[in-house]
């Protein structure tokens, strides 16, 4: 077994690697997060190379079990990880050569660190992958069932930020799962353009020992092994892909956590969120900030940041393996890490609101919210929808100028004097609850088609 410190990597170095390079060099702390996929994979590897028969039974024997029991020091926390030896995968051989001795020596034959990293990279991203598609699927049901709880709740539905239009709470709500519901579709599009075994692409150029790339494929649970050796070894789309994704998750997730935090201020007071949620101030003691949601929309930046980094990195590297490419763990690690748990979080967050439902309503009835519906009753009355909309606007005109808050304030010949069409019955749709209630179609807000949409929903998540 060579000495690291003496000869670094072979008799062709004379010199030992620089302290300050091999500080800079080493990536174990990122690779401690892959070191159970490495024994996995190299497990397979030598299993793959005794049906070949490039290994004896009894070499294959001896690497199993000193394999089994590298994963059992790592799981215990007695593996002693050599930051000298730069890496997991050096750190591993080492320890199975210290093992098992000569048999250890022979698990590297017919592949290289380049298909080796690449197999534990696509194997830790793809658990991640299932993990954050369960966490999508919780969070979605907590959006689900407070949007059942409120489907009836009416608030004022916004553009430009301005109201615009009543609708519900809960077909508010409803929107975001749709937006939850793409971003489980990209993770899994993510997952299956990902689970493509690099492993037998060897540094480059395949090896040309008989290998089996399709057995070890099927063994570690790929779809499929690689097609181009080159592509396999320097192939990092996946973590760009996998930063995309998560980017757009945490997009998602910001925009949530803006309305939460507006709808917790005084000036909206649409919900309270849970205190085990919110934090107070060191100064002011009346304050209760929905910390969370700014952590949340904070670490959106974080996540985008490393969507840029990842697909920068990869921009000028000529095939094919490149030490640049150890640079995309980390964005890749920290995206997978920071998105799932800020949709744990989120998703623990979302029954502890409380929806204050008459601050909703008194606000849905301000800003002439009811106007579109006046002038779809013109409209229904025979009047081109252009005259409709000319007249309700002014209409709208005259009821802010006498500074009255709601259309239904206005007096019937007040509202004839702009349109002589109008009857009695226009009272019947300025309501709020009427506007929400005529929404009554596929994808409306009506209080019956939300609860539709959540049946939908929970019938695609189960």
């Amino acid at each position: 077994m060579r000495n690291q410190k003496e000869t670094t990597w072979s008799p062709l170095f004379k010199e030992a690697v620089s302290r300050d390079f091999e500080s800079f060099h080493e990536c174990l702390d990122q690779d401690k997060r892959i070191a159970l996929h490495d024994v996995a994979g190299s497990k397979v590897h030598a299993e793959m190379l005794a049906r070949a028969g490039i290994l004896t039974v009894g070499d294959n024997a001896q690497i199993q079990t000193g394999l089994d029991q590298v994963a059992e020091e790592m799981h215990s926390g007695a593996f002693e990880w050599k930051t000298e030896l730069e890496d997991v995968h050096t750190n591993v051989e080492d320890r199975l050569i210290a093992l098992i001795g000569d048999a250890g020596k022979k698990l590297h034959t017919a592949r290289s660190r380049n298909d080796q990293v690449a197999t534990d990279i696509r194997l830790y991203a793809r658990e991640q992958l299932d993990l954050l598609a369960d966490d999508l699927k919780a969070l979605i049901g907590a959006f689900v069932d407070l949007a059942e709880k409120h489907a009836d709740a009416i608030m004022p539905g916004f553009t430009h930020l301005q109201v615009a239009q009543p609708v519900t709470f809960g077909h508010h709500l409803m929107a975001y799962v749709e937006m939850f519901l793409r971003d489980l579709d990209r993770v899994r599009a993510a997952r299956e353009r990902l689970n493509v075994s690099p492993l037998g692409a060897a540094a480059l150029a395949g090896t040309g020992y008989p290998i089996d790339p399709e057995y070890s494929a099927s063994k570690l649970g790929f779809a499929t092994s690689f097609a181009n050796s080159l592509d396999a070894v320097s192939d990092r789309d996946y973590v760009v892909d996998v930063c995309s994704a998560g980017s757009i998750i945490m997009g998602h997730l910001s925009r949530f956590s803006e309305e939460v935090i507006l709808w917790c201020t005084p000036m909206f007071d649409f919900i309270e969120v849970g205190d085990q949620f919110c934090t107070g101030s060191s100064i002011m003691p009346q304050k209760r900030n929905p910390d969370l949601a700014e952590l949340v929309r904070g670490k959106t930046a974080r996540v985008m940041g490393n969507l840029a980094f990842s697909a920068a990195l990869m921009k000028s590297q000529p095939l094919a393996f490149n030490k640049d490419q150890q640079e995309s763990k980390p964005p890749l690690t920290d995206t997978l890490e920071t998105v799932r748990a800020a949709v744990s979080v989120t998703a623990q967050m979302i029954p502890t609101i409380m929806a204050k439902h008459a601050k909703m309503l008194a606000a849905a009835n301000q800003g002439y919210s009811t106007a579109t519906d006046l002038a779809d009753y013109l409209v229904r009355a025979g009047l081109p929808f252009r005259d409709a909309h000319y007249a309700v606007a002014a209409i709208v005109g005259n009821a802010r100028d006498r500074a009255l808050p709601t259309l239904s304030e206005l007096s019937l010949a007040d509202m004839q004097a702009f349109s002589p069409g109008i009857r009695e019955d226009v009272f019947e749709v300025l309501t709020v609850e009427g506007s929400v209630a005529s929404r009554d179609h596929k994808g409306g807000t009506a209080p019956r088609r939300v609860r539709e949409a959540i049946e939908t929903v929970r019938r695609a998540i189960a």
